[in-house]
């Protein structure tokens, strides 16, 4: 009887910390580190926290992390622009401004007040600093990461759950897909720089280095010695896991509260081979 009555408040516990809160009335506060999908935010009430738009994200902003500058390397290739001007240096100038432009467009719609969604998930992506994932509806009712997308400053990649306005996760992701679609046709914004012509190569180089990465990090694993919690481990954590790569650690975020390892094959893509490539290197605090 007493496992069932943890079981239920587990439930309860979990439920409470997944629902989404609403924040009308928010103000952008600004900084000198925000960039066009995370930045400072204070309530109406005076709160003030740090928030990372669900389902988005734009281009890097220096000066650069080696985390920061992987990242800025595969939304050049996921563009098709990583050769454009002919230089590496010329292609990181270019992705740079349009990561600026994106900063200036986010603090250009959030002029207004506006309204944050969110269930203050850890959205950190890293461990410098703590971020919560969530959703902002400008004051004209537009959604914040649909208008960066639109404009070409923000490709339709990450963290995704259902929306506030009552779509579910998937619909949310195939909706921002098709204005990423359009920006592309439209070329509007980075989207107005990339090679057609060398676009396929770019994202086969992507995912080769992807799985490149996987297999130096796996070995330097040793178990015993390192493990995470799948409910707490940041993105970058995640990715540290043998077999996961960056889209898979978005799912797995996605799927918390994890409540044992077998949850994980609840997650698209994780299958048996997966769960026991991992299972050596995770805990559940």
């Amino acid at each position: 009887m007493k496992s069932v009555s943890c079981l239920v408040l587990m439930a309860l516990m979990a439920a409470a910390t997944m629902a989404m809160e609403s924040f009308t009335g928010s103000t952008f506060v600004p900084t000198d580190w925000a960039d066009g999908d995370s930045f400072r935010v204070r309530t109406a009430e005076g709160r003030e926290f740090t928030v990372r738009l669900y389902g988005v994200d734009c281009l890097e902003t220096g000066p650069f992390t080696p985390s920061d500058a992987r990242r800025l390397r595969d939304q050049r290739r996921y563009f098709g622009i990583s050769e454009h001007g002919g230089s590496f240096e010329t292609s990181i100038e270019l992705a740079e401004r349009y990561g600026k432009l994106a900063t200036k467009k986010v603090a250009e719609c959030l002029e207004e007040p506006f309204t944050v969604h969110t269930a203050f998930a850890d959205a950190r992506g890293d461990a410098r600093y703590q971020r919560f994932y969530a959703f902002i509806t400008l004051a004209d009712d537009r959604d914040l990461g649909a208008a960066l997308v639109s404009e070409g400053l923000a490709r339709a990649f990450g963290v995704i759950r259902a929306h506030p306005d009552g779509r579910s996760g998937n619909e949310y992701r195939d909706s921002l897909s098709d204005l990423e679609i359009q920006a592309a046709v439209r070329r509007k914004g980075v989207w107005a720089h990339t090679d057609w012509d060398k676009l396929p190569e770019e994202r086969r180089t992507l995912r080769e280095y992807e799985n490149e990465l996987r297999a130096t990090i796996r070995p330097a694993l040793v178990e015993g010695e390192f493990y995470l919690d799948p409910n707490t481990a940041s993105h970058e954590e995640l990715m540290r896991l043998p077999g996961i790569g960056e889209t898979m650690a978005n799912r797995i975020i996605e799927a918390r509260p994890h409540t044992k390892a077998e949850s994980l094959l609840d997650v698209p893509g994780v299958g048996p081979a997966t769960l026991e490539n991992v299972r050596p290197f995770i805990r559940f605090e």
